[in-house]
């Protein structure tokens, strides 16, 4: 009983002592720049408030259980082998998982309804279309025209609305100090929104498993005031060479590539365009966005194919 006892002393300080030395790490998740992230933040709190409250209830009834049927106690007579069944308990610890569920959901779907629209309503959101391909990230800034790889420049104070997919593996957008992950899918696109309340540079990744080089999917999201984002995007307007297709199709070769940017990129890679030729694919034409694309695309061919039907038949009489 003694060396039970030791043990599991032992192993609760050496538990503290794990506890003690994380609060000194860096953990960007906990320690959140933006609204975003500070609603994921509380959501995580709360969890783990109420996983704690768990795990500290299943300790203290088996610690009181081992102790009350020890099998050194002096007294025995509280002890019924043939007992069964308790429909107190039974209705007790059926009732108290369903309270921890509704404790849990509730915030949860609040928090997922919260962060489908912009956090700062009265600020017009910047545009990002944000492309995942092995092992790099390609930023499109449709207003300012510019085009980024491995880095997202971004005004502080601001919010950004992301539009996400992938060229080839599915990937997962992911900003640990900003706000919380999202996939990125190939023939669709995927939304989320961000926004730094603090200028800094935060380290973003992958967080889904797409190959050898997934470790080195990362980037960094620079967040500066609005007067310095301003001068970048001048900046790369004018000193950066735009980005052409010859060097998309270089770019889109699963490799890992440092940070570039440029001045301006062709309109066949926006995202529309990069969904629409995945129309041929099985089920394509049934997913957001892509119906318009299909009737268009029926259209044009039902016109092309009428227009080859009456030459035929002018032939045909001009023949006779």
């Amino acid at each position: 009983m003694m060396k039970s006892f030791k043990s599991i002393l032992r192993a609760s300080v050496l538990m503290l002592l794990s506890l003690f030395f994380l609060t000194g790490c860096d953990i960007p998740v906990l320690q959140p720049k933006g609204p975003v992230g500070r609603e994921e933040y509380n959501l995580i709190i709360w969890s783990f408030g109420l996983m704690s409250v768990v795990v500290l209830a299943v300790f203290i009834i088996f610690g009181v259980m081992i102790w009350k049927y020890r099998g050194n106690r002096p007294d025995t007579s509280n002890y019924s082998p043939d007992d069964e069944g308790s429909k107190k308990l039974e209705i007790l610890w059926t009732i108290i998982p369903i309270i921890i569920v509704i404790l849990m959901a509730i915030p949860t779907v609040k928090s997922e309804y919260n962060l489908q629209s912009s956090p700062t309503p009265s600020v017009k959101p910047l545009t990002v279309e944000v492309t995942s391909i092995q092992w790099k990230w390609v930023f499109k800034y449709p207003e300012e025209g510019i085009s980024t790889v491995n880095q997202l420049y971004i005004p502080k104070g601001r919010p950004i609305r992301l539009i996400l997919n992938s060229q080839d593996a599915m990937g997962s957008f992911w900003v640990p100090s900003l706000g919380g992950q999202i996939y990125t899918m190939t023939g669709m696109n995927t939304h989320m929104y961000l926004q730094a309340d603090v200028t800094g540079t935060f380290q973003g990744r992958a967080a889904n498993f797409n190959g050898k080089e997934f470790a080195h999917q990362t980037f960094v999201v620079v967040s500066e005031n609005n007067t310095d984002f301003t001068n970048w995007v001048k900046n790369v307007k004018t000193t950066k060479a735009p980005l052409t297709m010859a060097e998309y199709n270089k770019l889109i070769k699963p490799n890992v590539v440092g940070k570039m940017a440029f001045s301006s990129y062709p309109k066949q890679i926006e995202n529309d365009a990069i969904n629409a030729k995945f129309m041929q694919m099985p089920g394509m034409s049934d997913m957001p966005g892509m119906s318009d694309k299909s009737s268009t695309e029926s259209s044009n061919q039902s016109d092309s194919k009428s227009s080859s039907s009456d030459m035929a038949g002018m032939s045909m009489k001009g023949g006779k």
